[in-house]
């Protein structure tokens, strides 16, 4: 995996970094002065061990035999690559938007699943006018939130760019544009908690959320007894978006909460990216055998 992402991504790395130098006014000519220490797979892999493990740069310096700011400036040049990757749904196939996640949902009639998920992040400094958004209502902790969006499987099919840790997951949907894709795009069942709790409505009951209860109190026991099966179908379905979460949040990185948050989106991304990759690798190798 490691030597294809190399083969991909280093052309890439390189047109940019040449267009980079060659955008700026210069006193010698590109390619004087000091050479890389690190060559493009060092820079790869000391970014993968930096989200999968959570490594600090000042370990990566150490290991690699590099100063600290060069790794910092590997890692702020390769996570984006890793980002604009999209998700893999098959070998060579790669969906970058949800746009074309849903478009795919609809050409291929598999049923899409989202959640929402927290990650935490550092406090805002003193001062700042969004210090208070970024806390979250539900954890009451600071954090971002994502959405996030698995086949059946559970394979992650996109991550959403993050929103503060205020903002509801209904209204995140919305202002991703899930709302106008399914209203006007093809017909998709997507399945979703009770935090999406009329969307269903409003895009012709293609997003399907679990039963909404009509008793509050003494409710018959034979709507107690429809309504709990109802659920647990429901959620027996919408679990594979749960474990998809899961695997996300396996990643050091995503787990701790030393990460400027303006560097979450292409963090959550770039894993998504890699995890759907393995999960298309795996699920290609089970059907051949």
């Amino acid at each position: 995996m490691v030597a294809e992402l190399a083969a991909e991504l280093g052309p890439l790395w390189h047109e940019r970094h040449q267009a980079r130098l060659a955008s700026r006014l210069r006193k010698r000519a590109i390619g004087a002065g000091a050479k890389h220490r690190l060559v493009f797979v060092d820079r790869l892999l000391a970014t993968l061990v930096h989200l999968r493990h959570g490594a600090t740069h000042d370990v990566l310096a150490f290991w690699f035999g590099a100063d600290r700011s060069t790794i910092t400036r590997a890692v702020g040049e390769v996570r984006p690559l890793l980002a604009e990757q999209g998700c893999t749904v098959s070998p060579g196939v790669r969906l970058r938007t949800l746009a074309e996640v849903v478009d795919h949902l609809g050409a291929d009639g598999k049923t899409g699943i989202i959640d929402g998920t927290e990650i935490r992040v550092p406090r805002s400094a003193a001062g700042r006018k969004d210090r208070d958004k970024v806390i979250s209502g539900k954890s009451k902790q600071n954090a971002v939130k994502t959405m996030v969006m698995t086949d059946g499987d559970g394979r992650v099919l996109f991550c959403s760019p993050t929103k503060p840790g205020s903002c509801a997951y209904i209204t995140h949907a919305r202002q991703v544009g899930l709302f106008k894709l399914l209203a006007d795009g093809p017909a998709v069942e997507i399945l979703a908690d009770a935090g999406y709790q009329g969307l269903g409505s409003q895009t012709g009951g293609r997003v399907v959320t679990p039963p909404h209860r009509k008793f509050k109190k003494n409710a018959p026991d034979w709507y107690e007894e429809m309504h709990e099966r109802q659920r647990k179908a429901h959620s027996s379905r919408r679990i594979r978006v749960e474990h998809g979460i899961a695997h996300l949040k396996n990643w050091r990185v995503l787990a701790r909460h030393l990460v400027r948050r303006e560097h979450m989106s292409d963090i959550i991304q770039a894993v998504a990216g890699l995890l759907s990759h393995q999960r298309t690798a795996d699920l290609t190798s089970a059907r051949q055998t």
